[in-house]
Parts: C-alpha cells; structure tokens; sequence
C-alpha cells in the first residue's frame, strides 16, 4: 500500500512539474547547451523538504540519463551534467554534487558527498594556454549496489558492491565488493564478506 501511495505522489508531481519541464526541454533545443541543464538543477537543489524531495525525483526521471522514481535526492544536490543513471530505492543526502556516474540500487550517499566522474578534468601540460582552455576528459565513476557512503566524501574512483566508505574519504582509487574504507587517500581496512 505504501508503495502504491508513493508512486501516487510521484505521479503527482510529475505533473506539477510538467510545465518546468516543457520549459527545460525548449530553452535546451534553443541554446543547444548542457548548461540549462545545470541551472535547472541549481533552481531544483533550493526546494526544502519532502516536497522538493519529489520534485527533484520527478525532474531528474525525465532529464537525468537514468533516474528511478524511488528515488530521494536532498536538499542543495545537483547535478553540473545529465550524465548520471541512478538505480532503485537510492538515497542522496544534503548538497551532494554528483558528475558522470553510474549509481546502483540501494545506494546511500551521506551529505556533502562530491562524486566527480573525472580521472583528469582539466589538462593542464601546456603552460602557454590558460588551463580553462585545455580541455579534459571525462569518465563515469561507478558505485555498486548497496554501498553506504559517509558524509563529506570525494568519490574520484570506483566502489564495488556492499562496500562502505567512510565519513570524510578521499577515493583516488578503486574500491572491490565488499569493502570497507576510510581515509585520504581511502584504504580498506577490512572486508564484509
């Protein structure tokens, strides 16, 4: 019943936000820029409680590459590019910035999580050419299904499934299933299984 009920709210709010919706998708065939989508997320992290909770899921289901929607994404978390697939049943705390990623099913992020899907986002070999002008590349950071991330964590690499990182880690490099890790840079101190 609780289930039923919940998909009832979402389907409520999706048509709420059917009109910012329209919007968001003209003002992208316009101007031809992610950059919308950007500031769209900004408008969406600024709505408080359950209410902005729906509509977060309800908008990043249509716009994000994958959204599910049961999914509750807090308070001041954005999104700087649409290239995030978030699974099942996830939850992203308070003021989160999550880049090229994939999340899986029951995922948990704590508050103040960066999740920054780059290995090098700017090149910076040229010392002629100002840095913003280098370019970069992008990758997608991979987080395994039931993994708990502590608060104000960078996430720079992949995690396994079942693993947990804790508060305050710095993730440079790539975590196994069922793993769990604390530090700058992130170390396993010990395995679940």
């Amino acid at each position: 019943m609780r289930v039923l009920f919940k998909r009832l709210i979402f389907g409520v709010f999706v048509l709420l936000n059917l009109i910012p919706l329209i919007i968001y998708f003209l003002l992208k065939v316009i101007f031809r820029s992610d950059r919308i989508f950007a500031d769209f997320s900004q408008m969406y992290s600024l709505i408080p409680g359950k209410i902005g909770d729906y509509c977060r899921s309800s908008f990043y289901f249509f716009t994000l590459k994958r959204c599910s929607a049961d999914v509750t994404i807090s308070l001041g978390t954005i999104f700087p590019t649409p290239d995030v697939e978030i699974g099942s049943f996830v939850y992203i705390g308070a003021y989160c910035n999550i880049s090229n990623s994939v999340i899986g099913d029951d995922v948990m992020l704590g508050s103040n999580v960066n999740v920054i899907g780059a290995k090098m986002t700017h090149n910076f070999d040229d010392i002629e050419t100002p840095i913003r002008l280098q370019g970069g590349q992008a990758t997608t950071v991979l987080i395994g299904r039931n993994t708990w991330v502590g608060n104000s964590t960078i996430i720079m690499a992949d995690l396994g499934a079942g693993c947990v990182i804790g508060a305050g880690s710095v993730v440079t490099k790539n975590i196994d299933d069922y793993s769990v890790a604390v530090g700058n840079p992130a170390k396993v101190i010990k395995k679940r299984a």
